[in-house]
């Protein structure tokens, strides 16, 4: 469609007839994009044009815990893993997700050294969903709460804290978020130093006590890996979001009710934990070290609106990363990334940056 030359040059999107998500509700209301972004349409005058459907647009999903999946397991140390990263970056545009943080579990240092280098930061395309930094899980863990981590790769703060930690992992320049056990001596100096870096930190695989996550919270912490799963107390005061695997396994259905009525507005961060196997059948299959068996597949809604449930898998993730001005909403000037769901949240297509990257 053509626009007002004054103010750009670049074609304009307009979908019809929509829903979408907007403060917190379903609004019934047109959709513009131009250049990527969510345009304002009243600071414009157009001629009518676009999508003219039922639609239902949300903000793209936004998952901060993936380690693999259609096979490709990223915590293998190959020479190939940037294209492992793109071949699951585009198979998860048919599921709506638009960007996303591959994750590491329990790795010895040579993995970490390995890995990391070859995958940068990046938007996301026709090419697949946005990469928006690694999510490392471990090693800096609980050994009693290290649930499926190899306990031979877990390791402490043992000679000067944040030293540990970059011998470890070789590098943070592609890194999004740590996970790490609040107990550990030294960890707190090091959440400090992270946060100072503008790395999310997370607190799981842990137990430690509630002043150790409070002061893990004052030092900049603000995320809690797998609530009540390898987990350790909520800690009070600022806001700290926890992802959940809404799956009825690792988090206990009943769980993941309390936990969504005590912050329905604000806390909770959907979370696939996807692995190798996600898009094959059930049969053997790899994370990162270990070998494991998948029987069968299951998943749990938990008694919360559809607005809601969809904000912690958009608002909340972006949130926690520091990216709700321009992801996670459809507010305007923010990111076009769009997920166009049916009535019953069956995903039709999905967009980035206002391009039609996977339709059903």
């Amino acid at each position: 469609m053509p626009s007002n030359k004054s103010v750009s040059d670049a074609p304009i999107t307009q979908f019809i007839n929509c829903r979408i998500l907007r403060d917190h509700c379903l609004q019934r209301e047109d959709l513009w994009v131009r250049d990527g972004k969510i345009l304002d349409p009243e600071k414009l005058f157009f001629d009518e044009h676009g999508y003219a459907d039922k639609q239902h647009h949300r903000p793209g999903f936004i998952d901060v815990q993936i380690n693999g999946g259609y096979g490709i397991d990223f915590s293998q140390a190959c020479d190939d893993v940037g294209s492992g990263v793109s071949l699951v970056a585009k198979k998860i545009l048919e599921h709506g997700v638009t960007s996303f943080c591959p994750t590491l579990v329990t790795s010895p240092p040579h993995v970490y050294h390995k890995v990391l280098p070859q995958v940068k930061v990046h938007d996301g395309g026709a090419h697949g969903a946005g990469v928006l930094g690694f999510h490392l899980e471990g090693p800096f863990i609980s050994l009693e709460k290290k649930g499926a981590h190899p306990e031979q790769f877990l390791r402490t703060f043992s000679s000067g804290g944040f030293r540990d930690l970059m011998e470890t992992y070789g590098g943070l320049d592609s890194v999004a978020m740590v996970t790490l056990a609040p107990e550990l001596d030294g960890s707190q100096s090091v959440i400090r130093d992270l946060c100072q870096k503008g790395i999310t930190v997370s607190l799981g695989h842990s137990v430690a006590n509630m002043s150790q996550a409070e002061e893990a919270v004052q030092h900049g912490a603000s995320f809690i890996t797998h609530l009540f799963n390898a987990m350790l107390p909520v800690p009070a005061g600022r806001t700290v979001y926890y992802g959940m695997i809404a799956d009825g396994i690792h988090t206990n259905p009943a769980a993941l009710r309390i936990a969504h009525r005590a912050h329905p507005r604000v806390g909770l961060v959907l979370v696939t934990d996807a692995i190798t196997a996600m898009g094959l059948p059930p049969g053997r299959h790899t994370l990162g070290q270990l070998v494991i068996e998948i029987q069968g597949l299951h998943a749990y809604v938990a008694g919360c609106s559809v607005e809601e449930a969809l904000e912690a898998a958009s608002l909340h993730p972006a949130q926690l990363l520091g990216l709700s001005h321009r992801k996670g909403n459809l507010d305007f000037g923010s990111d076009a990334d769009l997920v166009l769901l049916d009535d019953t949240l069956n995903v039709k297509a999905t967009f980035i940056s206002g391009e039609e990257v996977w339709r059903k």
